[in-house]
């Protein structure tokens, strides 16, 4: 049994590692060996050159550089096969030429902070000016939402060895898990999961929400709209300007998502209380 656990723990693909600890039990200390989640940094590269950095949990780094790209507005879905992995930690993006004075201003930006680096009401403004907001009629069942949590933790693969990674998930009007992803960062998981769909989702099933694991930020809101997803979920609490972005965009945001109940902070309309 022990040798299986190492086997898997070591694993790259599922992003994790073996480490050797100490454990500390009632009968005193013992040497073990634990899984911890693998954290490598990421360079995406636009015509060669350095752009972003950028901490993750190795696998899927194609889909990552797509959403994260995808979310700023840097490129569109036409670009994506000019995505190309540069070694092991390392994505390349093909351009004609040097880079352009966009990508220029936002470089400087990029290599401070993975994240927004706005904050308040302008930053709420500026993104409803670049990404407008949502027109759906998509809704989905309570108890379709209740299933989701479950659902998505069934499918954590690398976080039942590790218990240290975010997941984010997209579902369908019947509240079907179409794709999940996993990263040590919470913004990542999501990247990553809207980059996997946009690379090669199934087109006859439309995915209406997006399923994070903690909480829901002003960012990941954001990176939902960017994609013209209707509905956000969370199984943890939203941040403030979260809400604020979610209902001035006219999406369904989804908080507490846990057991039996669960809070709608926007477009409460697109949860039916029947299935």
């Amino acid at each position: 049994m022990q040798e299986r656990f190492l086997k898997h723990a070591t694993n790259v693909q599922v992003g994790c590692k073996s480490v050797p600890i100490s454990r500390c039990k009632s009968g005193g200390m013992e040497k073990a060996v634990d899984a911890v989640t693998l954290e490598e940094p990421l360079e995406i590269r636009v015509g060669g050159k350095s752009f972003s950095v950028t901490m993750r949990t190795p696998g899927h780094d194609l889909d990552l550089v797509a959403g994260f790209l995808l979310g700023e507005g840097i490129i569109s879905v036409g670009d994506l096969s000019r995505l190309k992995q540069s070694g092991r930690n390392g994505v390349n993006l093909s351009v004609a030429g040097k880079l352009s004075s966009r990508l220029r201003r936002l470089q400087s930006r990029f290599f401070v902070s993975s994240s927004c680096g706005l904050c308040g009401r302008a930053s709420v403004a500026g993104v409803r000016r670049r990404l407008g907001g949502v027109r759906s009629d998509a809704a989905i069942a309570a108890s379709a939402l209740r299933r989701l949590p479950s659902d998505l933790r069934q499918r954590q693969e690398t976080f039942g060895v590790t218990g240290g990674l975010h997941a984010a998930a997209l579902f369908d009007d019947r509240g079907e898990i179409l794709v999940v992803r996993e990263d040590v960062g919470r913004h990542n998981a999501v990247d990553k999961v809207i980059g996997s769909w946009a690379r090669g989702g199934d087109a006859s099933r439309i995915p209406i929400g997006l399923l994070v694991s903690g909480r829901s930020s002003f960012e990941i809101v954001q990176k939902a709209l960017a994609a013209k997803i209707p509905i956000v979920a969370a199984v943890s609490a939203p941040s403030s300007l979260a809400v604020e972005l979610a209902r001035e965009a006219g999406m369904t945001l989804v908080g507490f998502l846990r057991g039996e109940s669960f809070n709608v902070y926007s477009r409460a309309d697109r949860v039916r209380e029947k299935s």
